[in-house]
């Protein structure tokens, strides 16, 4: 039986677009993770994640972020490393007021700068909001 959290937490996957048999490198995992976030993308792709190590195609990268952990910029270039076409990255950060809180104006630098932009942000899970990034469409008429 699914708890109202449970399907709370799945509707959120699905906002993010993640979808059955896609394979997602995990970055930044560390003890303040949300296991149940984890677990929700886990059961809605019906694939485990894949960690920092995995050297194939991956479909979504999720990175874990915080103030404190460097360049968000060089972890959005590192995984775009193994991102195959038409993949799209996850930065999960702490909410406004947690410590580790970081700016969406740092989120959308660090996008603009490894040449994706945001496509939209969610709030993911008790403590972390998680912000989606995808190439530029291209051939506008």
């Amino acid at each position: 039986m699914t708890t109202p959290a449970q399907s709370a937490l799945q509707a959120t996957v699905g906002r993010l677009g993640l979808t059955a048999g896609q394979v997602i490198q995990e970055f930044g995992y560390d003890s303040d993770v949300d296991d149940e976030f984890r677990f929700a993308v886990e059961d809605h792709t019906g694939t485990e994640l894949e960690d920092e190590e995995y050297q194939d195609v991956a479909d979504v990268s999720l990175i874990w972020w915080r103030q404190d952990d460097g360049d968000l910029v060089d972890a959005v270039v590192d995984a775009l490393t193994n991102l195959g076409e038409g993949g799209s990255v996850v930065v999960l950060t702490l909410k406004s007021g947690r410590p580790g809180h970081v700016e969406a104006s740092d989120i959308e630098e660090a996008a603009t700068t490894a040449g994706l932009h945001t496509s939209g942000t969610v709030n993911a899970c008790e403590d972390w909001t998680a912000t989606k990034l995808v190439a530029p469409k291209t051939g506008r008429r």
